[in-house]
């Protein structure tokens, strides 16, 4: 209308003048072109960006480009069934070099979006970048309840890149996309196409193991279980989101329980990781520049997959009623040798009874009452009325004094014998001399002795000795808890864990033969730890038992318990028994997550067990100057401490190797120094001094052998042993240097174990036919328990991925595997050389002390 007006009033002022006629025209073209500029934009625009859409195809392989001015997108559709799974896979190749822009595929499901570029960049460690031209991915398949439905899926392509980018499409079936029980399957991946296939539960199988094999070491895969939902995390930097995962370069196994998955299906997920540090391969190079992308080169691997049926509950029953009917058969074998045992003692004390009496008794009985003996040989029957405190008061016997001149002391006139039974306890003291006026009384010069007896070095009171040797036993029932109750509470944590995370490198199992049972990964590796238990109750009680008889006499003053064979204390056997249990107990908590930073849970107690027996065997013969409780304890803790150093700080550091090996050495010397000696030395700042004399008259002024014969043959042998295993730590540096320090104990334990059991029978002592049976029995299943030790289904010295190499399948009753029969075996020899130990001297319980040697 403005225009309209505007165009009379000029008409009627002008009118006639024929030169302006156009201009009418004009404006009606300026605000035609004005109206078409402003809300034809659109079309403008439309017109610059092209949209493809095409119907595709499977198993055809499309050959586009793509551009900022173009995008194309692909319409597929297929059948899907509730009772069928066909898996589809789409295929990517860029063709284009040196692209600055990369191609973007979008493909879009009715439950689920996978996008992903090309080139694909992976990051590996230290911000690493490769990338990838060519992809798999499979799509994740959306469930449906309906009988047959089509579903339809579009492949969209486009780029930012002004320039032409070339690619090739393809989109095709999986024919093998469901897993089939017991069947194994080849397939090919890599880092930039992983791949993923669905195993169904069958009806009646409730657990299945998924295993996952390769002929190559590397590249670096990882196996994963997922729950059927998109989206399926398949790519290295996202597969440890959800799941069970775990590394592995040539063996994966992972047991799956229908419980954990409601769908009562899963995916099986494979994918070759960018860099191969996490299965303990080489460490590339770092990048030049931050930005520069490294040539990956070909990481294809051809990997076999077959899932199988695990164990049912049937024979999770029969292992643990085999293994409980192991360890109870040794309980009604005890029960069977204590009945054989008591028939045996009560036809003895019938003999006895009616030996009592004979003229000869009664003879023996009027000498006892006062009247001077008839003869030498009832200087034996007056010993034997005199009690274990004079004994051990440091009264020697009459055979003892009459060979007085081959040890360099006065004999003894018998009126010092009868010393009075009712001296008080508080007035005895451990390290007090004996108050007898006699040089014999100094232990000084009695310990110096060329030839000693036991009597020589039993002559405190066995009361405050038996009170002494108690503390070990306390002690150790005190550490057992403090060190117990952390313990289960951090292998607790590390279960949940295991359990939350689904990060199964955590924990070091054989997971080929790993069972599960609730929230427990590898219930047979704990079940299987009973017999360490079991048998040290089993011990405990027969050491009760023991310790009630031996009572028993000692308050009817037998007089064979009282003067004869080697003193009886128990309380280094208690300890014995529950460190044996404790053994079982920290093993089971250490299976229940085996890895590198809990490992001393393991072996703790394996260096207390073998502390212990060596100080039995040196108990046997020198009950007054063994070791106390708190100085045995405190060596203990020293060799654990040294234990989780060399585990945190050991691999391959030479410092610590040496510092080490010096402290082995001199340890060894000084404790060779304490035996030979008798610990009648003393270490001060004259000691240097007085072995430099030493040297000078023994070897340099005359040559004189040494003065203990037996015991220097033993040091060197044993310093031998100890020397070359410091140097060959020192040279080799292995590492598990908690295996190597138990090594060590256990050498030392068994070279001790040799010597006393030749230097008995070296004696004229022999070995009764029980101990002799426990010795064949124990020393062949150590044998055998060595053998399956030393087969290694893991070990965490390496990554989790190299132990997993070492897995094996189960070998008994399809529940146990190797090292699970070591276990049994072990808590078996251990019982048998506790038993060893307890009844290795029987023979010498009817033998006067004076006549019983120390070696």
């Amino acid at each position: 209308m403005l225009f309209r007006s505007h165009w009379k009033s000029r008409y009627k002022t002008i009118s006639g003048a024929a030169d302006c006629w156009w201009r009418p025209w004009l404006v009606l073209l300026w605000w035609s072109c004005l109206t078409q500029s402003t809300c034809g934009s659109g079309a403008l625009e439309e017109s610059k960006h092209l949209v493809i859409q095409r119907e595709g195809e499977f198993d055809v392989t499309y050959n586009d480009t793509v551009t900022s001015e173009n995008q194309t997108i692909y319409a597929f559709n297929h059948t899907v069934s509730w009772n069928k799974t066909e898996g589809v896979r789409v295929s990517v190749d860029v063709l284009s070099q040196n692209l600055k822009s990369p191609i973007l595929f979008v493909v879009r499901q009715k439950q689920a979006v996978l996008s992903f570029q090309v080139p694909l960049i992976l990051r590996g460690l230290y911000q690493r970048k490769y990338p990838y031209n060519h992809l798999g991915r499979t799509l994740c398949q959306p469930p449906t309840k309906s009988a047959s439905e089509t579903q339809y899926f579009f492949v969209d392509v486009s780029t930012l890149s002004n320039q032409g980018t070339n690619y090739q499409l393809r989109v095709s079936r999986v024919e093998s996309f469901t897993l089939q029980t017991d069947k194994t399957f080849s397939f090919t991946a890599s880092p930039s196409q992983p791949q993923y296939f669905k195993y169904v539960f069958p009806e009646g199988v409730d657990t299945v193991i998924v295993k996952v094999s390769s002929d190559m070491n590397f590249p670096c895969s990882v196996m994963s279980i997922q729950d059927i939902q998109c989206p399926v995390y398949d790519l290295d930097n996202n597969v440890a989101f959800i799941g069970m995962y775990q590394t592995m370069t040539k063996k994966g196994a992972i047991t799956v329980q229908r419980k954990d998955f409601p769908s009562n299906s899963f995916y099986v997920v494979v994918v070759v990781k960018t860099e191969d540090e996490a299965c303990g391969g080489p460490l590339r190079f770092y990048p030049l520049r931050p930005d520069e992308l490294i040539d990956a080169g070909n990481r294809s691997k051809i990997l076999d997959v077959v899932v199988s049926p695990a164990i049912k509950s049937e024979v999770y029953v029969m292992g643990m009623l085999f293994c409980l009917g192991i360890f109870l058969s040794f309980y009604l074998l005890t029960l069977l040798v204590a009945c054989l045992h008591n028939k045996r003692a009560k036809k003895r004390e019938l003999f006895e009874n009616l030996a009592d009496t004979s003229p000869a008794e009664t003879a023996s009985l009027l000498g006892k009452n006062g009247k001077t003996p008839a003869s030498p040989n009832e200087y034996g029957s007056l010993n034997s009325t005199v009690s274990s405190e004079a004994v051990t008061d440091g009264a020697p016997s009459l055979d003892s004094a009459a060979s007085a001149d081959n040890y360099g002391y006065l004999e003894r006139p018998l009126e010092n014998v009868g010393r009075s039974r009712q001296e008080s306890l508080s007035s005895i003291e451990e390290d007090d001399y004996d108050t007898l006026d006699d040089i014999n009384s100094d232990k000084n010069i009695v310990r110096t002795k060329k030839y000693l007896c036991v009597s020589d070095l039993s002559r405190k009171d066995k009361r405050v000795l038996s009170k002494k040797y108690q503390i070990y036993f306390w002690n150790i029932a005190t550490i057992a808890v403090f060190y117990a109750l952390p313990v289960i509470q951090l292998v607790i944590t590390y279960q949940t864990v295991v359990n939350v995370t689904g990060n199964q490198d955590i924990c070091y199992y054989n997971f080929m033969c790993a069972h599960p049972l609730g929230a427990l990964s590898a219930f047979n590796n704990i079940l299987s730890n009973l017999g360490y238990v079991m048998l040290g109750l089993l011990f405990l009680l027969i050491v009760l038992k023991r310790d009630i008889v031996h009572n028993r006499a000692l308050s009817c003053q037998d007089i064979n318990a009282l003067e004869c064979g080697i003193p009886k204390h128990f309380g280094l056997f208690y300890a014995m028994g529950t460190a044996l249990m404790m053994e079982g107990l920290l093993s089971a908590c250490y299976h229940v997550c085996p890895n590198y930073t809990n490992f001393q849970f393991d072996t703790s107690f394996m260096y207390m067990i073998a502390g212990l027996c060596m100080l039995k065997l040196y108990q046997k013969r020198h009950p007054d100057i063994n070791a106390s409780a708190y100085t045995a304890y405190a060596c203990l803790a020293a060799v654990i401490f040294f234990s989780v150093l060399g585990v945190v700080f050991g691999r391959g550091n030479t410092v610590f190797w040496i510092i080490f090996s010096v402290i082995h050495i001199l340890a060894t010397l000084l404790l060779s120094t304490q035996l030979y000696y008798m610990g009648r030395w003393r270490l001060d700042s004259g000691v240097l001094r007085r072995m430099v004399y030493i040297v000078y008259t023994d070897c340099i002024r005359q040559c004189s052998g040494p003065m203990y014969i037996d015991r220097m043959v033993l040091l060197v042998m044993g310093n031998i042993v100890n020397w070359s295993l410091a140097a060959y730590g020192l040279i080799e540096r292995p590492n598990d240097f908690a295996s190597y320090l138990l090594a060590i104990a256990i050498c030392n334990l068994l070279l001790y174990f040799a010597f006393y059991i030749i230097m008995k029978l070296r004696s004229g002592e022999r070995i009764q036919c029980l101990a002799l049976v426990c010795i064949l029995f124990t020393a062949v299943v150590w044998g055998f328990a060595l053998y399956f030790f030393f087969q290694g289904l893991s070990t965490w010295q390496k990554t989790p991925a190299e132990s997993r190499e070492h897995n094996r399948d189960c070998i008994l009753l399809s529940f146990f595997d190797d090292h699970d029969i070591w276990h049994f075996l072990s808590s078996i020899a251990m019982f048998g050389s506790f038993l060893v130990l307890l009844t290795m001297d029987d023979d010498l319980d009817t033998v006067q002390r004076d006549k019983i040697y120390v070696f």
